[in-house]
């Protein structure tokens, strides 16, 4: 045989000299879930290793994870269900105990990059995504505040904003209210490709968004279709996206690398809740090496094309590296 593909196998230094996929720190976005007041650390029953943190006890966590090589991290409000109402009118409050905490994160770690998710969920009364009037939910009427949200982030120091919605024209309709601001450095990080899926439900858990009636299924993707991916992620380009993004990530590999092979600006997938806490869970039984099972899986984001990963194992795997 002339042709013997084992001999680029045969030792550790000549499978590192031809591996063809690289991850490290640097492709990693760790999501944080923050909740007002001090001294909480709450562990996530259905996402464990993931917490609730107040401001106070998160500052000394986001040291420790910077000096793991974590510089970006994608913040998400707990808010109590008392301050939600049908316009999310808590989202850009002076108030927001989530605005405050973007500041002085920003203040205390200058160096870190900090995203945030625009959508009506985690403030909404309904727990829908957009405005909702007699069970439908309303696009156009729910972009303005979508726009005062996005600002009021900016305002605070965010650096990436992520529409995460899934509404018509947000994208256009937010970068055109950031710049009028005078934030046009602030990035659009688009949920381009995001996905009616089954695996959000660790997330809603942490956040007690879930819809309070009826389901996302009129604004989020059919798992079905993937050209439909194409149509959304160049209206979303076209409308001065920075980034656009897959979620969930592991179902959807093959729309990752569909938007990589078709577009040219930098393409981010989210690992999801649900993708993680299967891992965990199969891991604490003993029926998956959770070192390994978190490694390969974040590999098979970055081959199929993620320039960058939101994922819950972030710090579990930037501790790996360094060993």
């Amino acid at each position: 045989m002339l042709q013997r593909p084992r001999r680029n196998r045969k030792s550790q230094a000549i499978r590192s000299m031809v591996e063809e996929t690289k991850i490290g720190t640097e492709h990693l976005i760790y999501p944080i879930f923050l909740k007002d007041g001090k001294g909480i650390k709450e562990e996530i029953h259905s996402l464990p290793k993931n917490y609730r943190w107040s401001l106070d006890q998160l500052l000394p966590e986001l040291e420790q994870c910077m000096k793991l090589g974590i510089f970006t991290y994608d913040l998400f409000p707990a808010v109590d269900e008392g301050l939600k109402d049908k316009i999310a009118t808590y989202s850009y409050a002076e108030e927001n105990f989530y605005l405050h905490a973007i500041r002085k994160i920003k203040e205390t770690f200058p160096e870190l990059v900090l995203m945030s998710d625009v959508a009506m969920d985690p403030y909404s009364s309904d727990g829908h995504d957009g405005l909702v009037e007699n069970g439908q939910i309303l696009n156009d009427e729910t972009l303005p505040i979508l726009n005062k949200m996005a600002v009021a982030q900016a305002q605070a120091g965010i650096d990436i904003i992520g529409p995460s919605d899934m509404m018509d024209g947000r994208v256009k309709s937010i970068r055109e209210a950031l710049d009028q601001h005078h934030f046009t450095d602030v990035s659009i990080m688009s949920y381009s490709a995001k996905y009616a899926s089954a695996f959000y439900g660790p997330f809603r858990d942490a956040l007690n968004s879930a819809p309070k009636s009826g389901d996302k299924k009129t604004y989020q993707m059919n798992p079905a279709n993937k050209r439909e991916a194409l149509i959304e992620a160049q209206l979303d380009m076209e409308e001065g996206a920075d980034f656009l993004m897959v979620k969930p990530a592991l179902c959807y590999l093959d729309v990752i690398h569909l938007l990589k092979e078709n577009f040219n600006i930098p393409i981010t997938a989210y690992n999801v809740s649900g993708e993680c806490a299967m891992v965990y869970a199969a891991a604490e039984k003993g029926w998956l090496n959770y070192d390994l099972a978190i490694s390969e899986m974040l590999l098979s984001m970055r081959r199929a094309g993620a320039d960058a990963i939101l994922t819950y194992f972030a710090k579990d795997f930037a501790t790996l590296l360094k060993k």
